[in-house]
């Protein structure tokens, strides 16, 4: 078995363990490997109003960024399910912010693992509605 990315699916579930999932009872943990070698962890945030819900991914981000990083190598997603999960769209729009090629390492808590890249998951990324903006 590949041991590549294992202390960074480490880190996502001991992230997955401080998840706030009081309505979906559903803990997802994750872990963002910098460039430098920094690793920043993140779990779930649950709101009453599921919309103000911010998923594991964007706050491992978020801290890395706080911390001053803005180049990731790879992201590792665990929770408790059959299958590994990868991130949801609003997180893949928002990890190809930073790094479109970036590795998805999914994982489960039995250990089962599913690695990817985020180009798959999401193609031209940066194609959307700002790309035809034109200013006056």
């Amino acid at each position: 078995m590949d041991t590549q990315f294992d202390n960074l699916i480490q880190s996502a579930i001991k992230g997955r363990l401080k998840a706030y999932a009081p309505y979906s009872r559903f803990a997802v943990g994750a872990a963002v490997q910098c460039k430098s070698g920094a690793i920043f962890a993140g779990s779930n945030i649950e709101n009453i109003s599921y919309g103000l819900t911010i998923c594991a991914e964007r706050i491992a981000i978020g801290s890395a960024v706080a911390a001053g990083e803005r180049e990731f190598v790879a992201i590792a997603v665990a929770a408790d399910t059959i299958e590994p999960i990868v991130p949801c769209g609003a997180c893949r729009q928002f990890l190809a912010e930073f790094s479109p090629d970036l590795i998805i390492v999914s994982a489960t808590l039995r250990g089962d693992r599913k690695i990817e890249n985020l180009s798959r998951l999401l193609p031209d990324p940066k194609r959307g509605i700002l790309k035809n903006v034109h200013t006056l």
